[in-house]
């Protein structure tokens, strides 16, 4: 295995994010938008006991490869990776993200404030750190943010995502039953302090098209998804997985 080249990723800016917001209120396409994200951040309701559960397990590609270029961008081993410098970059809460040309933010108001509590009730997690929709409403980019020891039972405190398992282990917590694995990769990148490891994987399902990059910090697990119907990840394929790709955590 030929070893991996380090990038260096700059410090994610303090001030507020630039992405502000056109909410959609279309009623018509509201199923169609949990059904995509429900595929692209399977993640989200993963569990071990799930993960165990019966049905055909996802098979990433034996001896995976980890990536050797010196930048994501133009990466030969992702195959198919577009220069996302010129993209509006939202940051969220411990990572950042490109979101593409004409995306929208669509995270509803009811997941920015579902952290609230009323009379001591106890806090409910958000179900997604970001949102995101191209203007048809088809291709979704979604960020999930997982306590790791809700995905793998553990006393200790994850602090990379090897921690949690190798990445054809992973692939069985982020990967739905019976999904096709086009790929599967390990991306090594160097930030201020460590080398931090993600994890990527490319897979369909239910004719669903999807970019998955994972990765672990401080005992959280970041997840971003990226989907489209396989019919249109011909067309934009290359845009939607560059934009899973650029997740990076701070």
């Amino acid at each position: 295995m030929a070893p991996a080249a380090l990038m260096p990723l700059a410090p994610s800016p303090p001030h507020p994010n630039p992405l502000r917001r056109s909410l959609c209120r279309c009623g018509a396409s509201r199923r169609g938008f949990t059904v995509h994200t429900a595929i692209a951040i399977a993640i989200a309701s993963a569990s071990t006991s799930a993960a165990s559960a019966e049905g055909p397990s996802p098979s990433p590609p034996a001896s995976p490869p980890t990536q050797t270029p010196s930048s994501k961008t133009g990466s030969p081993v992702l195959g198919g990776i577009a220069n996302t410098r010129s993209w509006s970059q939202y940051y969220g809460s411990g990572f950042s993200i490109r979101v593409p040309p004409s995306f929208e933010d669509i995270l509803e108001p009811e997941d920015y404030n579902v952290g609230m509590t009323y009379y001591g009730d106890k806090a409910k997690p958000r179900a997604y750190a970001a949102r995101f929709a191209s203007p048809d409403r088809d291709e979704l980019i979604s960020v999930v943010i997982k306590p790791s020891n809700q995905l793998k039972i553990t006393f200790l405190e994850a602090k990379d995502i090897t921690d949690l398992g190798t990445l054809k282990e992973v692939s069985k917590i982020f990967i739905p039953a019976g999904a096709k694995v086009f790929s599967a990769r390990t991306i090594k990148v160097k930030d201020e302090e460590d080398i931090r490891t993600y994890y990527f994987y490319e897979f369909g399902l239910d004719k669903q098209h999807v970019a998955l990059m994972a990765t672990v910090n401080s005992g959280k697990t970041y997840i971003a998804g990226a989907t489209a119907p396989e019919m249109k990840w011909g067309d934009d394929g290359v845009k939607l997985r560059s934009a899973a790709v650029s997740l990076s955590v701070s």
